[in-house]
């Protein structure tokens, strides 16, 4: 099955009785189509009819008699809106429309659009600007400089020429936004434009299945027949791709080893699986000390040489053969090490099942089991075994508790497709809304939002979201008053002590009530977390759960 081809059929005009009041007709007596009119027929093809914002006085044109079949989600800061909109684009596999402020507001929105570029999130990003015939004069709110603004972290920028474009290019910052490699794309709409005439927009028909040069999967095919121990480290184009069971099927054929690329921001492997490993380290020693048994390595769908901090050494150990496969060419040409194939992992390992044939391998060893654990003492690696022990099979689990990373990967064996999400960049303020996007998207499920205390400060407003849609999230607070990630970080550079990391104080249930949710529980041990979790699983709508958790 091969990824869908984006499809596009043509608009045909229609006659509206309302439109014969206007003065502005075409040839025929019937009013022409505003350009909000047609933006909005254009967003209805291509299936788009939720916008994602936080209105200001330049967008709010856009918004007249509007329609009764879309639906408007309000974020209460533009971060919380754009990662909103990253996680139902991620969950619907379709792009999501943002309406932003001009300047102010999507400098707010920065953080989440560089995440949402390094998490390859289909994006129309629209913002409002200024009215044409004052801009010369520097008007209050106006965009200077409105396309470079949001540069380097999107696919495309424009500010239309004219009002009749702006269709135009909101047509193709939609066939950008979902071209791989996938992302955010951006338009600048100056605010007396959606009330101008303008002709309808026909849709067009982009195929974007890339299946790799047939040379180069041919030869990979056949180190892979030789390799005496090979290794696949799986990223997220993984799970973008949808290329889940064909690896699963790649790597039983050839008994092959599969970690988790490092920094991974999906599920793409199930964790279970005699096969799988464990979690690449984006530290290039442990790389190598991880990876030095193995003679070939097929990284799939994401970087394989990631690194958090300079190290020594080479980038893979010597004598090993290294292959990156994906959909972006900007990871291929940084790879420092090996061959490269641009195309989509699920046609690429679908083709190297056809190329290559089971061999005699012994089996790598199986995956260490964790230690067990004291259930008196509620640190975050029991609050990990407490979630996998009570998590519903319809359960996806949104993460961003980087302090707690480690523990996760440990207790917390996640098996599901498409049951994980986290951010790619690093930044922090995404996974509160896009838990809330994702469960907009994915009604049916129940989404696990686990959070750190300083993480969720980044996105608090997100709760409010949460209870205005009435979306089935679980928020889990790992709360350990500190930035604790940060001050083991300091130690990488001899540091003891790391100023500005004491959150002591924050009270997150008084958060939850102050932005709607009716009520938060606060736990201290492992009984009073099990019986919150499946308490809050039996519920339909949001709640939030404060763990406090020993250092």
């Amino acid at each position: 099955m091969t990824r869908p081809i984006i499809r596009f059929s043509a608009i045909t005009p229609f006659f509206d009785w309302r439109w014969l009041d206007s003065p502005s007709r075409n040839r025929w007596g019937t009013r022409m189509p505003t350009v909000r009119d047609v933006t909005i027929r254009l967003l209805r093809e291509l299936g788009i009819t939720t916008i994602f914002g936080n209105p200001g006085s330049t967008e709010l044109p856009l918004f007249r008699d509007f329609p009764d079949d879309f639906r408007y989600v309000l974020g209460l800061q533009e971060s919380v809106v754009v990662g909103m909109a990253d996680g139902y684009a991620l969950a619907t596999r379709n792009a999501a429309f943002v309406n932003l402020h001009s300047s102010a507001g999507t400098g707010h929105a920065l953080g989440n659009i560089f995440t949402a570029y390094k998490n390859q999130a289909p994006l129309i990003i629209t913002a409002g600007q200024q009215a044409r015939s004052i801009l010369p004069f520097e008007p209050f709110l106006h965009a200077e400089r409105a396309i470079e603004f949001p540069q380097p972290f999107v696919k495309w920028t424009c500010e239309p020429a004219r009002p009749q474009d702006v269709p135009l290019a909101i047509a193709r910052a939609y066939y950008e936004a979902m071209t791989p490699p996938c992302g955010p794309a951006f338009v600048s709409v100056p605010v007396d434009d959606w009330d101008a005439d303008c002709d309808w927009v026909s849709g067009r028909e982009i195929a974007t299945l890339n299946p790799g040069d047939p040379a180069a999967v041919t030869k990979l095919a056949d180190s892979l027949q030789r390799a005496i121990s090979p290794a696949f480290v799986l990223g997220a184009g993984v799970a973008r791709d949808q290329a889940w069971e064909e690896l699963i099927a790649l790597a039983e054929q050839q008994k092959a080893s599969v970690y988790v690329a490092p920094y991974t921001s999906r599920s793409v492997f199930p964790e279970t699986h005699r096969l799988f490993r464990g979690f690449v380290p984006a530290f290039k020693e442990a790389m190598n000390t991880l990876l030095a048994e193995h003679d070939l390595v097929v990284a799939f769908g994401g970087p394989l040489n990631l690194y958090h901090a300079e190290g020594q050494g080479p980038d893979l150990p010597a004598g090993i053969c290294c292959w990156t496969l994906g959909d972006n060419p900007r990871v291929l040409s940084w790879a420092p090490v090996g061959n490269g194939i641009l195309g989509n992992c699920r046609a690429i390992a679908a083709a190297l099942m056809v190329h290559t044939y089971p061999v005699e391998r012994t089996a790598p060893p199986l995956r260490l089991q964790a230690p067990e654990l004291d259930r008196a003492v509620l640190d975050d690696r029991l609050a990990m075994q407490i979630i996998n022990e009570v998590l519903p099979a319809n359960g996806v689990i949104v993460e961003e508790a980087p302090t707690s990373r480690g523990p996760m990967q440990e207790y917390l064996r996640l098996d599901r497709q498409d049951g994980f999400y986290t951010s790619a960049s690093g930044g922090l303020g995404y996974a509160m809304p896009a838990a809330v996007g994702i469960a907009l998207a994915r009604s049916e499920e129940r989404v696990i939002a686990v959070i750190g205390d300083g993480s969720a400060m980044y996105g608090i407003q997100s709760l409010f979201s949460a209870y205005q849609l009435n979306v089935p999230v679980t928020f889990v607070i790992i709360n350990n008053g500190k930035y604790q990630a940060l001050r083991k970080f300091g130690r990488i550079f001899g540091m003891q002590d790391v100023v500005g990391t004491d959150l002591s104080g924050l009270e997150f249930c008084a958060l939850a009530r102050g932005h709607g949710l009716p009520e938060g529980i606060r736990v201290n041990d492992a009984e009073g977390l099990t019986n919150a979790l499946n308490r809050s699983f039996a519920t339909s709508g949001p709640s939030l759960i404060e763990v406090l958790v020993s250092p």
